[in-house]
């Protein structure tokens, strides 16, 4: 309307001055968007006016002036109101600003046209800077914003076109603002520019620019190939693409580093640059194809291609992309079984590649899918790809494998970090390797000896480093160094690797789970014993390596890995690298001279050291131990070696020097340190404990030589002569030696003992000082920490603790009354003395170590502390055990324990044992001397074991210790009424240790084994000490019980550890790690293994036993009772397996049971079998049922009765009952009159013969075969009574046959008489806890951590054999787990891949309009930008006003190629109602804003653009859908949901168009309408495009 209006106005010849100034808007005024398009309006008018007055002979001055005006807009209107713009934008408006934007771009790309060319270059001018220099920077009247600038230098570039110069300037500009700009929105932003200048540019010029563009976006890349860098390149190239990939401009396809961006993109985390980087390969290929030319014309020698197109293997390679377009597009579903029957496409790419070798199809291409299925978010997903990978065949191929190498070592290596891959697979069992693992293993083996030999080392040391950079959880570092471990042997290995081995071990020593720490050790040292080239390493470099590894986790003497290091050192004993040392080379008995001069090198130590040295590093000693054993070991197993006489032979520089180290004053301190260093580390690692060897013996017969001088060279240095601060930790060594010799020597010297004790005395009563020295203070601390050690040689029996004046010194050490300022709460006794931190005037560096020692001093103090409780620990267990008058009173003790408490406060988690230990002795004593602070001490100290939960290192041994204090047996016996605050505290902290063992495996083994333990002690006293004892089982039953059934469902990581824990256990002795580390009993089945061996040793005839089994079996009925109430228990869940636990309790407890309890509890039973119950749950309770009819048959009248109480709701009740019946056999020896039970058999059988439902009639009839047979095997007497039912029976019989004619039924029949509940089992033979706990769980369906294998409880020393433990008949453990339950499935189903795949259609243009600059446009813009012009339907939707039609609407509209859909408001699209329908078309579709009220003009003026407007409506005269021919330009009115098309609208239609309709209902829904109709136009569309083409 305002173009019709400017016209009129012009011309009349108005005052066009006038009309400037009435158009134009005052500077401090914000214009209206329709001033600004009234203006441009008026402007474009003027431009004939202005062109008739250039061309006339003169100018005149007005068509100067107007020129001026229009010049001046721009500088005065223009860019002053895009700065305004842009200051509104950077306060976070944007949408309400970009029609403003745009009508002002408009006016500018107006002005300029009409002005003298200079103006277009000097606006250019200044808006460049906006792009170019940061925001703070910028000019400030020009100051513009990214956006705003991009929109004005797009609407001047046509106006550019001749200038070169600044069309550069702006293509520097775009191209620095894709590195530069942080934010991406601005990136995109800035496309649109670059779009503007190629389409304004020369064609001269085009190819430059594009050349240009092209080589700058590539090399950036391969400078920095991140992420953000490729997400931005690729966002410009897939925009250029039209110009990249036209056959007359430059061709990206030969450049090598284009393909390295694609190659990237594909692989990328953000699912739009994956897109863009698929769609510039499909439109490669594509183009390809059209042009059918070589790429790359020339192929230079050695250069890397990794896409070439060649016209005669068009056809294989147009196959090959399209499968792989096909698997890349499928793979963005991330859904398991939509990418599954894809695979098969992976393995035809793989092939083809095999196949045509890397001429055609480069390796990198595949690497891609795998690393596309690695990075996905669905780790079943992720697994697949990788299980896929492994199980490649085509790694046979050299070139194959050597272009997988660096993928193996990278990306593959990053995804094997994920431990869930490593879950065992359907149908293995507990303990079994994963299947991951064994394909893994396969893998590796066929990878690295198809690999070039020259590539085997560095593609290996490159692997070894990958574990080694980062933290690996220990899952799948053991299962990686398995497969390392299964490698065929070869020298591929230098020190390198070795290097780079120990890297990995130090990250294997981060992880809690100590027992596969250690396998994963033994693995990687087995992986170097078999790869490792000895010629590239030294002697010194191997024994370096060996001491990485642990002895108490690994590498320990006496294993099958020590005896295989000893073996390889044998063999390849004159093959290792000579040092720079030897000078000549290696040759046999190299071994000893090496440890000979390594030993001669350690002891040699220049004279300079003093007493203020530190102690020399042990690690040195460590090596040389391990490397003498080593040695000895060695050469024993060479014919006529002795270890005793090699061992003495290389030690003999050591006992010289040990046996003159009192002597020998002159010694210095370092090599005596250094001596004891190494006898010490030579008796630690010399065997485990369990062993006793020629070892053992041969430096228990050089003890003797040196016992005498090192013991009196100890004494005499701990008697006076440490006072530094470095020699605390001398002291710790010298204490460490002196419990060795006193624990190896049958004959320690008593007196030297004595005189350590009394000197420590000494010191420890001298009056402490104001200032405290650091002799004086370190001193102290020695001689407590030597009372500490001697308190526990006496403790171990080790020394003799006679005489007993020392003791009664140190027991009036600790108990007379001292006060000092360190007592706590009273002046009683000597308890948690602090050793306070000494004052020194020197100055202490940290290079000499003094300093660092005093900065430790916290741990000085509290070793202090520490030694205290271990020496009260030893004084109170003298008074206890021994007959020693030790004054020690109640309110000392009752101090003593007060002190505990904030002992365990101050002390660290490690050092509180002795503060425990103490506890457990004295706490029982006071119970009832003081039951508050009992309880206080009890509550105090299960928060502090409680807070140790996630300190695996110190938690365990505390809470053991904690166990026996607070669950001591004298805290057990209390009751209520003796002490009921204690009791209920006890009571609570079981409760909250079994809901901790929730979520930490092994906490309630630890309780319960040591209650049962207490309860029934494998070497009990007299009778009524035990029965006392036992007793307190009662006050804890709830312990017991839960202990039955107790079994929590761990989460999928949990559970994942335990499995592989249980794998490295089955591996036994080919795994080190078993033999060392001691088992830590955190297996979730030990609490029902420790309480299923107490109850097996109970006893009936004892009156507490069977009390104690009646009361459980009370408890665990109501439990199931409980449990039955709940709506659904799904198969596996924790209720499913409480009640199996329950039934299994039950059984075992059955046979020590009295009959009038029994018969107590036997209604109880009868009410189970009625619940719907899980398979094996079923077959627990008619086993017991069973077993009570056969031990008590007087209660077999009350199993009749219970079918006549079956409720119709619950099928499963019956056929419990009728089960019951199918093993009368068992049954019917046991009954007095067997006729007549036999006759109540028949007629309740033949009763539930005809019930409707199959699986009950089943049930019958095999009830009713198995009694018939009794019936006809009986006697004559019982036959011929029954015979009047035989015609009955038979009939009922023959259904059975009649059942063959129908196969599913026929099948079902055969399934449940061959299922080993009614087959192979027997309830009396096969009575035993394997059957009960393993074999039953195993045959019907409960998970496989259910199953509790009779090798567990063979473990149990004190497991009675009462029931038996393991089954007499092999019948069972020969069945495979199955149930007869009815089953439809064809037999002849398999698991077979797809030949057709779901196959979505992606257009080309939709491909890379996702987050496209030019969807920020309005819609008017965009829909003369979206390249969808090609249909000419027009969708009007105005008069809807729901936003789920107009999203639908959308899609639909999109999906078809609509040129556009009209809305009454383009808010609609940010409704969440629409979005969650369109699915994001509405970024696809150009959206027109038309109020219903301007419905009527728009119609019109769309009838005069040539458009046949057709209405959705029912009318009159409205023709069939089926028989109307839509034009081509259509515009499609669609009415309101509910009115319909107004009447006013109505007269404005060309047509009418109705849906045939078949229903009674009136109406479709206005978008299901509309989608007919679209779909229609479309349809007619296409097939009038079909027959123009023929």
């Amino acid at each position: 309307m305002n173009s019709v209006l400017i016209k009129a106005i012009l011309a009349i010849s108005p005052d066009y001055e006038l009309l400037f100034d009435s158009l134009c808007w005052p500077a401090d005024v914000w214009p209206e968007t329709e001033s600004v398009e009234a203006l441009t309006v008026f402007i474009e008018g003027l431009e004939n006016i202005v062109v008739q007055s250039e061309t006339s002979s003169s100018p005149t001055a007005k068509r100067q002036c107007i020129l001026d005006k229009i010049e001046s807009i721009i500088w005065t209107h223009c860019l002053p109101l895009l700065s305004q713009i842009s200051t509104k934008e950077a306060e976070g408006v944007k949408w309400s600003f970009r029609g403003s934007t745009a009508a002002v771009c408009r006016l500018v790309a107006v002005c300029v046209r009409l002005c003298d060319p200079t103006v277009v270059g000097r606006a250019a001018l200044a808006v460049l800077p906006s792009l170019r220099l940061p925001e703070e920077d910028r000019p400030g009247v020009e100051k513009l914003s990214v956006e705003v600038a991009s929109e004005v230098l797009a609407a001047l570039l046509p106006s550019l076109r001749g200038d070169e110069q600044l069309t550069l300037s702006v293509l520097s500009c775009v191209l620095s603002g894709i590195r530069t700009f942080q934010d991406g929105l601005r990136c995109r932003v800035t496309v649109r520019l670059m779009l503007a200048l190629l389409s304004s540019c020369s064609d001269a010029m085009l190819s430059s620019i594009l050349s240009k563009t092209l080589s700058d976006l590539c090399n950036w890349h391969a400078l920095e190939p991140t992420p953000s860098v490729t997400e931005r390149t690729l966002l410009y190239l897939t925009a250029l693409s039209d110009y990249l990939l036209a056959p007359t401009k430059p061709d990206p396809r030969p450049c090598l580093r284009f393909w390295w961006v694609i190659q990237n993109g594909l692989i990328h985390r953000d699912s739009v640059s994956r897109k863009r980087a698929l769609y510039l390969l499909k439109r490669c290929v594509e183009s390809s194809q059209e042009q059918g030319v070589d790429c790359p014309s020339q192929q230079v020698s050695g250069e890397e291609i990794l896409f070439k197109w060649t016209a005669k293997s068009s056809k294989i390679l147009r196959a090959f992309w399209e499968d792989y377009v096909l698997v890349m597009e499928t793979l963005e579903e991330n859904q398991v079984h939509v990418v599954r029957p894809v695979l098969n496409r992976i393995d035809a790419l793989i092939q083809t590649t095999a196949n045509e070798g890397q001429d055609l199809f480069h390796p990198s291409w595949l690497l891609c899918v795998y690393q596309r299925m690695f990075h996905s978010e669905n780790k079943t997903l992720m697994r697949a790809g990788v299980c896929h990978l492994l199980e490649i065949q085509t790694l046979q191929q050299s070139a194959f494998t050597s272009a997988f190498s660096q993928f193996v070592v990278g990306p593959f290596m990053d995804v094997l970090s994920e431990m869930s891959l490593f879950c065992r697979a359907g149908g293995q069992s507990v303990g079994d390797c994963p299947e991951l693992a064994i394909k893994l293993q396969i893998f590796l083996k066929t990878f690295f000896n198809n690999l070039p030999l020259e590539e085997r080392g560095p593609v290996l040391l490159q692997m070894i480093q990958q574990l080694g950079c980062k933290h690996w959880c220990a899952v799948p570092l053991l299962f990686i160094s398995e497969a390392l471990s299964k490698l065929a042997p070869h020298p591929i290995l230098t020190i390198d690797g070795l290097t780079a081995l120990r890297e990995v071990l130090r990250c294997t020593m981060i992880t809690h789970q100590v027992l596969l720490r250690g396998a994963a050790q033994c693995f990687l040292l087995k992986s170097a014993l078999c790869l490792l080239d000895v010629s590239t390493v030294t002697l010194d470099d191997v024994f370096t390596f060996l001491g990485n590894f642990r002895g108490d986790e690994s590498l320990c003497r006496g294993t099958a890995l020590w005896n295989e290091v000893c073996s390889w050192l044998s063999v390849n004993e004159g093959s290792f690298k000579p040092s720079d040392k030897d000078g000549v080379p290696s040759s046999k008995g190299v071994i000893r001279a090496y440890i000979q001069g390594k030993m001669h090198e350690f002891l040699t130590v220049t004279a300079c050291g003093g007493e203020t040295e530190c102690l020399p590093d042990p690690k040195e000693a460590e090596k040389l131990a391990r490397s003498i054993l080593l040695c000895t070991d060695i050469e024993s197993s060479q014919p006529e070696g002795k270890i005793g006489d090699n061992l003495e032979l290389l030690l003999c520089p050591l006992v010289d020097t040990l046996s003159r180290i009192d002597t020998n004053h002159y010694m210095p301190l370092k090599k005596s340190d250094k001596s004891l260093q190494l006898i010490l580390q030579l008796l630690q690692l010399k065997e485990t404990p369990e062993q006793h060897g020629e070892v053992t013996a041969a430096l228990e017969r050089l003890i003797p030589q040196l016992e005498h001088s090192v013991q009196e060279f100890i004494v005499r240095r701990l008697c006076g002569e440490l006072h530094e601060l470095c020699d605390i930790e001398r002291a710790e060594l010298y204490l460490c030696v002196l419990k060795q010799l006193a624990m190896h020597s049958s004959a320690s010297q008593q007196d030297s003992f004595t005189k350590v004790i009394k000197y420590s005395l000494r010191i420890l009563q001298e009056p402490t000082q104001e200032i405290p020295t650091v002799a004086s203070q370190v001193t102290k601390a020695v001689a407590m920490a030597s009372l500490a050690t001697l308190c526990q040689l006496m403790e171990w029996q080790a020394i003799n603790p006679d005489p007993f004046s020392p003791l009664k010194q140190l027991n009036e050490l600790f108990c007379k009354l001292v006060p000092s300022p360190w007592q706590i709460h009273s002046p009683l006794g000597r308890f948690n003395e602090r050793l306070q931190k000494p004052h020194t005037t020197d100055t202490l560096s940290i290079e000499d170590g003094r300093g660092l020692l005093l900065e430790d001093w916290g741990r000085t103090a509290a070793h202090f502390m520490r030694d205290q409780w271990i020496c009260q620990s030893l004084l109170i267990k003298m008074v206890a055990v021994r007959d020693f008058e030790l004054p020690v009173h109640t309110e000392t003790a009752l101090v003593a324990l007060s002190c505990c408490v904030d002992a365990l406060a101050l002390l660290p988690s490690n050092l509180v044992l002795p503060v425990l230990a103490f506890m457990e002795t004295v706490l029982p004593q006071l119970v009832h001397e003081d039951e508050a602070l009992c309880v206080n001490v009890v509550s105090r100290t299960w928060e502090l074991v409680h807070g140790l939960s996630n300190n695996a290192h110190d938690f365990w041994p505390a809470l053991k210790c904690f166990v026996s204090v607070a669950f001591h047996p004298t805290l057990l016996l209390l009751t209520d009424s003796q002490a009921p605050l204690l009791t209920a505290t006890v009571k609570q902290i079981a409760a909250e240790i079994m809901e901790l063992s929730e979520s930490k495996n092994g906490v309630f083994s630890v309780l319960l084994q040591h209650c049962c333990h207490t309860w029934l002690p494998d070497h009990g006293q007299s009778r009524k000490q035990d029965d006392c004892i036992f007793s307190s089982v009662f006050n804890h039953i709830n312990i017991m019980a839960e202990g039955c059934i107790y079994g929590p469902v761990f989460r999928r990581d949990q559970r994942l550890v335990q499995d592989v824990q249980a794998y490295v256990e089955q591996l036994g002795a080919l795994c080190a790690s078993n033999a060392v580390v001691a088992s830590d009993n955190k297996d979730d089945q030990l609490p029902r293994i420790y309480s299923l061996a107490f109850l097996t040793r109970l006893d009936p005839s004892n009156i507490l036993h069977e009390r104690l089994m009646e009361q459980l079996v009370c408890t665990l009925l109501e439990k199931d009772k409980q449990i039955s109430k709940t709506v659904r228990i799904s198969s596996n869940s924790l209720q499913h397996r409480v009640k199996n636990r329950v039934w299994q309790t039950l059984l075992v407890m059955l046979p020590k049971l009295k009959e009038e309890f029994v018969a107590s509890i036997l209604s109880s039973v009868f009410e189970a079998g009625y619940c719907s119950n899980q398979a094996s749950v079923k077959y627990l309770i008619e086993w017991t049922m069973i077993l009570i009819l056969v031990r008590y048959p007087k209660h077999i009248d009350r199993f009749w009765t219970c079918f006549n109480m079956h409720h119709e709701g619950t099928k499963t009740g019956i056929c419990t009952f009728l089960a019951v019946l199918i093993h009368f056999a068992v049954i019917v020896p046991t009954l007095k009159d067997p006729k007549k039970h036999l006759a109540n058999a028949l007629d309740i059988s033949l009763q539930w013969c005809f019930h409707h439902n199959f699986s009950v009639r089943l049930y019958a009839l095999l009830a009713l075969k198995r009694i018939w047979s009794l019936v006809e095997v009986g006697d004559e007497t019982t036959a011929d009574g029954l015979r009047r039912l035989s015609t009955v029976v038979k009939a009922c019989l023959h259904q059975t046959e009649a059942l063959k004619n129908n196969g599913n039924a026929n099948r079902n029949w055969t399934r449940i008489q061959e299922h080993f509940f009614f087959g192979a089992f027997h309830p009396i033979r096969d009575y035993s806890i394997e059957t009960i706990y393993y074999t039953f769980p195993s045959l019907s369906g409960l998970a496989d951590d259910e199953w509790i294998p009779p090798s567990k409880l063979e473990k149990l020393s004190c497991f009675s054999q009462t029931p038996p433990l393991r089954n007499a008949s092999p019948d069972l453990s020969q069945i495979k787990p199955g149930d007869w339950i009815q089953q439809d499935k064809s037999e002849d189903v398999k698991d077979e891949r797809w030949a057709e795949v779901q196959k979505k259609i992606t257009p080309w243009r939709l491909d890379i309009q996702e987050h496209d600059p030019d969807l920020q446009l309005f819609p008017q813009q965009r829909a003369a930008r979206l390249g969808k012009q090609r249909g000419a339907l027009l969708v009007v939707a105005s008069l809807i006003d729901k936003p789920t039609n107009l999203g639908g609407l959308c899609r639909t509209c999109e999906i078809f190629g609509a040129s556009a859909l009209a809305l009454d408001n383009l808010r609609h699209v940010t409704d969440k109602h629409f979005q969650s329908l369109s699915v994001s078309s509405e970024l696809w579709l150009p959206l027109v804003e038309v109020k219903p009220l301007e419905l009527a003009d728009f119609l019109q003026v769309k009838k005069t653009e040539g458009y046949r407007i057709v209405g959705v409506e029912q009318t009159a005269n409205s023709q069939s859908l089926e028989d109307y021919q839509f034009p081509e330009k259509t515009l499609l009115l669609l009415g309101n949901e509910r009115e319909g098309i107004p009447a006013n609208l109505l007269q404005l239609l060309d047509v009418c168009v109705e849906i045939p309709q078949q229903g009674v209902i009136r109406s479709l829904n206005v978008h299901v309408s509309a989608a007919l109709l679209i779909w229609e136009y479309t349809r007619q569309r296409l097939a009038h495009s079909r027959q123009v083409q023929t």
